[in-house]
Order: structure tokens, then C-alpha cells, then sequence
């Protein structure tokens, strides 16, 4: 046998010259269609977060062209400016805090919900308006008139003879509270995602356990929490994410008072860029919280494998 015999034949080469051929066209008009795709990533991000990366070591007032400081705009934050940590310190407190009682109110409506109670659907949608709707300045507006000194809640209080009340975004023990009651509020996505976890278990495992002697208490901890763990990773990770970028609520409602006891991160780097037309230090604000978002995310990842387990038996 000579290398001639191993040769290709002219068929299979004109066969895979064809396929090459379609192969090419296929890609280019894959690329043709994801081109708007990339040019708006490239234009609205990529450059944007560029942009702001080179900012953040200027002194910029957008009026002005920027002037280059180097690491100015950082050691000023941690060394020089006390509302900088007040703005860290109190979005730390909002994320601990609204984070896992959201998660928490929202299992548990979703074991309510997987029940088999009537009109299911309907009571899901109607859960799930919230997390539409709270977002939105109108629900921010309406939230600061039901705290407000003459809202819904004080009345409310005020039949069972409790009287002399404030507004409770007036008060700083009180302002808080208020935008974690607006956080919890939203809890419609997280729940219909531990619905739809709460489908996947297996009724077998709770018979056996029923049949065994295990209670609905025991059934829940001893089953239902474990295999939901993945849900719970993942919610814990978006509703992580999104409180440390709020932002409306505390503009709207308190506008970060009273003291600063609701200065949420983002609204303290709104004010100085926008406000203060300092949109260098703002844009050094902006990559100083996407690296504490990475470092806890991280953190979040890093530690699932203590507690996150699979039907798999992965973890």
C-alpha cells in the first residue's frame, strides 16, 4: 500500500470543501447577528467601565478635564472621608440584615404555597407583584406616606390608643427598619424559585420518613433544607448582589437620613458624582464596591461546599 492509496479521494475532498464551506457561512451569519450584540457591549460597558477605571485615579469634575492623582481618590475614602465608611458601614448592616429575612419569609410562603391549597396559581402571581413593582419609585413614594407621621401605619397604631408617634423615616432607630420591611416586601422571586425546588423533592422521601416516625419539623430540616441548599445558593447569591446595589428605595424614601442612618453605598457615590460633581472619587467608589461584591461572592462560593449538597451527593 502506497501513501497514494491513503490519500483522500477527490470525492471526500470536494464533500469536506462543502462542509467547510457551510460551516463558514453558518459562523459569519452567527457573528452577523451577535454584531448589535457586541457593539453594545462594547459601547455601553466594556468602554463605560474603562472609562471609569481611568477616572478613578483622576480629579474629575465633568466640567473640567480630568487631572491625574494616582491612588488620591482611594486613600481619601478609607483615610479622610468619615461618610465614606458611614455609607460601607451601614449598606453592610442593610445586606446582613434584609438579605436573610427575605430568603427566610420567602421559604417559608413557599412551603405554604406547596401545600396544595386552592387557587395556587393565583396566590403566586399575586405574591410574585411585588418583586415587580418594588423596585419602582411609585412603591418608593407610597412607602414613605404609609411610614410617613400621618401613614397607614400610625393610624393603624393609633386604634389600639398608642399615640405621639413620628414619622418613622424621621427616626434614626426606626429609618432602617422601614427599607428592610421594602426588601422583604420583594421576596416573590426568590419564592416561586423555592416553589419550583419544593416540586423537584421526591414524595417518596417524605413517606419514608412519615413512616419511620419523623414529624413535619424533623421532615423539613432533615430533608427539605438539604435539598434545597442549591436554591438557596443561588437566591443568597442574586439577593446579595442586589442589596449591595440598592439604590431607589434610600433616595426616595429617606434620601439616606435622618444622620445618615440609611446612606446606602450607591446612594453616597450618587451624590458625590452627581451631586457633588466629584465623578472621579464617584468612579473610584463604583470599582471599590465591585471588588467587595467579587470578595463576598467569592467568599460565598468558596464556602457552599460546607453546606450546599446535591441529590447527587455532590456538595
Amino acid at each position: 500500500m502506497t501513501l497514494e492509496d491513503l490519500a483522500p479521494s477527490p470525492l471526500y475532498q470536494r464533500k469536506q470543501g462543502r462542509r467547510s464551506y457551510r460551516a463558514l457561512k453558518e459562523n459569519l451569519a452567527a457573528h452577523v447577528f451577535l454584531l448589535p450584540w457586541f457593539a453594545g457591549l462594547l459601547i455601553f460597558t466594556v468602554g463605560p467601565m474603562i472609562a471609569s477605571l481611568y477616572y478613578s485615579f483622576t480629579r474629575y469634575d465633568l466640567l473640567s478635564p480630568p487631572q491625574w492623582i494616582g491612588l488620591g481618590n482611594y486613600v481619601r475614602m478609607f483615610t479622610q472621608d468619615d461618610r465614606y465608611l458611614t455609607a460601607l458601614r451601614v449598606t453592610f448592616i442593610y445586606v446582613f440584615v434584609s438579605v436573610p429575612l427575605k430568603l427566610t419569609f420567602a421559604l417559608f410562603l413557599a412551603v405554604l404555597l406547596s401545600k396544595g391549597l386552592r387557587a395556587v396559581g393565583l396566590y403566586r402571581a399575586i405574591y410574585y407583584v411585588p418583586s415587580l413593582l418594588g423596585g419602582s419609585v411609585a412603591i418608593a413614594i407610597l412607602w414613605k406616606r404609609i411610614f410617613g407621621i400621618d401613614g397607614i401605619v400610625n393610624q393603624a397604631l393609633g386604634l389600639f390608643g398608642v399615640t405621639g408617634l413620628q414619622s418613622w423615616i424621621s427616626v434614626p432607630n426606626t429609618a432602617m427598619s422601614t427599607l428592610v420591611l421594602l426588601a422583604i416586601w420583594q421576596f416573590g422571586s426568590p419564592m416561586l424559585i423555592f416553589v419550583a425546588g419544593l416540586k423537584q423533592i421526591p414524595r417518596e422521601l417524605y413517606d419514608s420518613a412519615q413512616v419511620d416516625g419523623a414529624g413535619p419539623v424533623s421532615r423539613f430540616l432533615q430533608i427539605t433544607l438539604p435539598l434545597l441548599t442549591p436554591l438557596i445558593f443561588f437566591n443568597l447569591v442574586l439577593q446579595m448582589i442586589g442589596s449591595f446595589q440598592v439604590f431607589t428605595s434610600a433616595l426616595i424614601v429617606t434620601n439616606g437620613g435622618p444622620a445618615d442612618a440609611t446612606l446606602f453605598y450607591t446612594l453616597y457615590l450618587y451624590q458625590q458624582g452627581f451631586g457633588n460633581y466629584q465623578m472621579g472619587y464617584a468612579s473610584a467608589m463604583a470599582w471599590v464596591l465591585m471588588v467587595i461584591i467579587m470578595v463576598f461572592t467569592a467568599m460565598t462560593f468558596l464556602t457552599s461546599r460546607f453546606w450546599v449538597f446535591y441529590q447527587d451527593g455532590r456538595s
